[in-house]
């Protein structure tokens, strides 16, 4: 289907700048795949990551895996400025209300889940293109 996909592992090299490549690839990029996990509001990359996503009005498809849509918060533990909280808090709310996948990964179907988030991209870039 001609569907290119960016996962850094699997993209870059050893020795590659993380932020610049990332970012680039989210600029180019219809569809980002976002996968919520218990963690994931603890980590600054997850965060800019999808505040990026969210500011530049890209298609995103939630997966909630292992965690509910009310546990994810974005904490002020002293060490992001008033001004990213802001940005990621906003972020944070506008993938709250986009449909997101949820996934258990102790009882859920795996191929169930690949199937459904593989569908879920490929209807938004369909109608991506369509914009």
């Amino acid at each position: 289907m001609g569907v290119r996909s960016f996962l850094d592992c699997k993209n870059m090299k050893l020795g590659d700048k993380l932020s610049p490549n990332i970012d680039k690839a989210i600029f180019d990029c219809k569809v980002g795949v976002v996968v919520f996990s218990p963690n994931y509001c603890d980590s600054y990359y997850c965060l800019h990551e999808l505040a990026l996503l969210m500011e530049t009005k890209k298609r995103a498809v939630p997966i909630l895996f292992d965690v509910e849509l009310s546990q994810l918060m974005v904490k002020d533990d002293g060490t992001r400025s008033q001004e990213q909280l802001l940005r990621y808090n906003l972020a944070l709310q506008e993938a709250k209300d986009t449909v997101a996948l949820p996934f258990d990964s102790l009882n859920g179907d795996w191929s169930e889940l690949l199937r459904k988030a593989a569908d879920a991209v490929i209807m938004n870039l369909m109608e991506a293109d369509h914009e």
